[in-house]
Formats: structure tokens, sequence, C-alpha cells
């Protein structure tokens, strides 16, 4: 989900693009102002995915995102190191139902629905302006993916139609008041689709007890936990820092 106050990290293997006139950022990337000011400090994102050189396979999404301080719509590190974990396994994602919780600017469903899944797209329900950029990002990107409000810990219908395969969510784990409803949803997911999995990216802040104490809590288990940057290519990870892992879960 969107989050705010939080600073702003640059990502490596994007270029960002403002309108009239370029700025350099504190890492040496460079931004332009959009053609759009009635859309306050919007910036366009590029992401590549494969060959540094440009391999035929390569993959690249643009992501529409919002500078604006108090509504945080930034693909964060925690994003392309899932996005890059499904471009990494993608023939696992071909033809399978995928459904990405929070997914802010989306760039792992969006890389999912590249590689061939069928996509459903969440954010919470009243976070109005964050679904209709999804729209706009699947239209962007020329693909197909469903875009739902789900609200973590609300039992409305829609939910009960959902039965993904794969459950992505990038940085989900950053409001410690919202973990229970995330889990208790993540649970319901993966009980109702049986032989689910739901991978998940997080900043490691406070050793791996947190995410530890979650899933006993809530019955699930770790079945793979990597080093965020163990699988990263050394061209996006020198623009990227911090300490983060990915973990599969089952129930």
């Amino acid at each position: 989900m969107s989050r705010t106050n939080r600073v702003r990290v640059r990502h490596c293997g994007s270029s960002m693009e403002e309108n009239s006139s370029y700025t350099t950022d504190g890492d040496g990337g460079s931004t332009e102002t959009p053609p759009t000011p009635t859309e306050g400090m919007t910036t366009v994102s590029h992401h590549y995915f494969g060959d540094s050189n440009g391999s035929d396979d390569a993959v690249s999404i643009t992501i529409i995102e919002s500078m604006k301080e108090d509504y945080g719509l930034f693909v964060w590190p925690c994003s392309v190191i899932l996005a890059e974990y499904v471009w990494q396994q993608r023939s696992r994602f071909t033809g399978i139902r995928v459904v990405e919780l929070g997914a802010g600017t989306s760039l792992p469903g969006l890389i999912a629905a590249k590689v061939g899944a069928h996509v459903i797209l969440t954010d919470d329900s009243n976070r109005l302006e964050v679904l209709d950029n999804m729209r706009r990002v699947c239209e962007l990107n020329n693909v197909k993916c469903e875009v739902m409000g789900l609200t973590w810990g609300v039992w409305d219908e829609s939910i009960f139609s959902l039965q993904p395969q794969v459950i992505l969510g990038a940085d989900v784990l950053y409001d410690s008041s919202a973990f229970d409803n995330l889990f208790a949803t993540v649970k319901f997911l993966l009980e109702n689709a049986p032989g689910s999995v739901f991978i998940t990216s997080y900043h490691n802040r406070s050793g791996h007890h947190l995410i530890e104490f979650l899933m006993v809590k809530w019955q699930l288990k770790c079945v793979k936990l990597l080093d965020g940057f163990s699988f990263l290519p050394s061209w996006k990870a020198s623009g990227l820092s911090g300490n983060i892992q990915l973990v599969e879960i089952r129930v």
C-alpha cells in the first residue's frame, strides 16, 4: 500500500523523467518535470529486466510515480527486488493466477503480467488515486491486469472469489498496526487456494524475528529465505541500499 512521509530512495536500472528541465538527485540521477502540472509532482520511471546489454527477451516497464510529500506513491527498493525475482523465475509465472497485495505502483505485478501470469493488482479500497494510477500504468505498459480495491482485514465479496496461486507483496511490512490485518488476509488467501504461496520482500530492520513471530502466530511456514541482493544484477544493486530479505511463505 502507499506510504507517507518516507525518504525517497533512488533505484538503479531506471530513469526518472519530469517536465521542462533536468535536475540532479543526490546520487547523480536526473529528473525532468512532467507535462501535467495539474497532477502535482508526477514523474515517469523506466525499469529494465534482462541483460543490461539488451537481450532479445528483455522487458521494460514504465511507472507513473507521485512525488507529493503526503502521498508516497513511489517505486521502493523492495519492489525492484521482488520484480527482479519474478523476472528471474518467469517460467514459474507463465499462465498462473497472481494477486499483488498493497501493489501501489505495481512493478512486481506488471512484470508477472508481462511474463504471462493472470494478474489482479490490489490496494486499499479507499485509495482511489492509487487504484486509478494502477489502471493508467497497465494501459501505459499494454498489459491486461484486473485492478481491485482490497483492504486488509475487510471481508467483502471480492476477496472470496480470489484463488491466487501466487500472492505478491513488496514492502508490505512497514506499518506495525496493519500486520495482523495483512496476515489475516494472506492466511485466508492461502487457505482459499491450496498449494498457493506468498512471496514478499521487506526491509529487515530488526532481524528476522518479526516475520518469524508473525508466521508462528498465523500458523504459516517459511519455505525459502533469500538476501534480496543475492540475485540482483550488480548494475541494479549499486543503486539500492538497505537490508532487504525475500521470503516465500505457505500454510
